[in-house]
């Protein structure tokens, strides 16, 4: 009973030094400082058997090169507060200057040069469409607009584009023509008239373009509703697929067999 008793008050005193070891150092760095843990009952210091008991209790406490506990509150935030004070004189700043870029470059349209209807890349996004870099060759030639001509008449070309499908192509075209159609050319010189250029009575009710024209509208998907008969209730789709999918599994061993058994014959 004497021997319990002095036990429990052992462990009793080492956990309230494990405690205050914690609190200083949040752990113990390495095993070293394991093995330099001293405790003691007032003046007499504990025997070997207890002072290896303490050191398994230190070990069983979770040892990671975490940083210390402690507060990192000292910022003076004052000094890094974000302001935006300068943001109405921006606002006035860049409504001048759209003002004297749409004066810089008249007649031409403030939203610039034309660009395609191009779809997204990668799987997440290639269901929508959105505006290109560029006109390709191709589409240019289709649409009937030499190469050389079309960025001096306001439609951005990029030589490296491909057209991966016939209906990109006729969406392309046909917003080249439509542009085509209606755009209107002034004369490098007021007085000099050449092949291409706008009558003079087109010129007089010319107004220049200040927004998006010719928007790339995405249409909405639309939703057919369908009767449901008898053959579409007996229809068994798990079925079908997976003999499908077996039938796409056996067709290089069912061609084999085939050619095989025509070879036979022939004999």
């Amino acid at each position: 009973m004497e021997e319990s008793k002095g036990w429990v008050k052992m462990a009793e005193h080492v956990l309230i030094l494990i405690i205050e070891e914690r609190i200083k150092k949040c752990r113990l760095s390495s095993m070293r400082d394991k093995h330099l843990l001293h405790a003691s009952f007032g003046e007499t210091a504990l025997p070997e058997e207890e002072l290896h008991f303490s050191v398994l209790l230190a070990a069983a406490a979770d040892a990671h090169n975490n940083v210390v506990p402690n507060g990192h509150f000292r910022k003076h935030w004052q000094n890094y507060v974000k302001t935006w004070f300068n943001q109405p004189a921006r606002k006035t700043r860049r409504r001048i200057a759209r003002q004297k870029k749409a004066v810089k470059i008249f007649p031409r349209p403030t939203a610039g040069p034309l660009r395609p209807i191009v779809h997204g890349q990668t799987l997440k996004y290639n269901m929508k469409v959105r505006a290109g870099r560029g006109f390709s060759l191709e589409e240019l030639k289709a649409a009937g607009i030499p190469k050389k001509l079309a960025p001096t008449i306001g439609i951005s070309v990029d030589h490296r584009r491909r057209n991966r499908s016939l209906e990109g192509l006729q969406t392309n075209v046909q917003r080249l023509k439509t542009y085509k159609a209606k755009l209107v050319v002034f004369p490098r010189r007021v007085r000099k008239f050449k092949a291409g250029d706008s009558t003079a009575e087109e010129l007089a009710t010319a107004t220049q373009v200040s927004g998006p024209y010719l928007p790339i509208v995405r249409e909405k998907p639309t939703i057919e509703l369908v009767k449901v008969t008898d053959e579409l209730k007996s229809f068994k789709a798990y079925n079908k697929l997976r003999l499908e999918r077996t039938n796409e599994r056996h067709v290089g061993v069912r061609a084999k067999r085939a050619a095989e058994a025509e070879k036979e014959e022939k004999k």
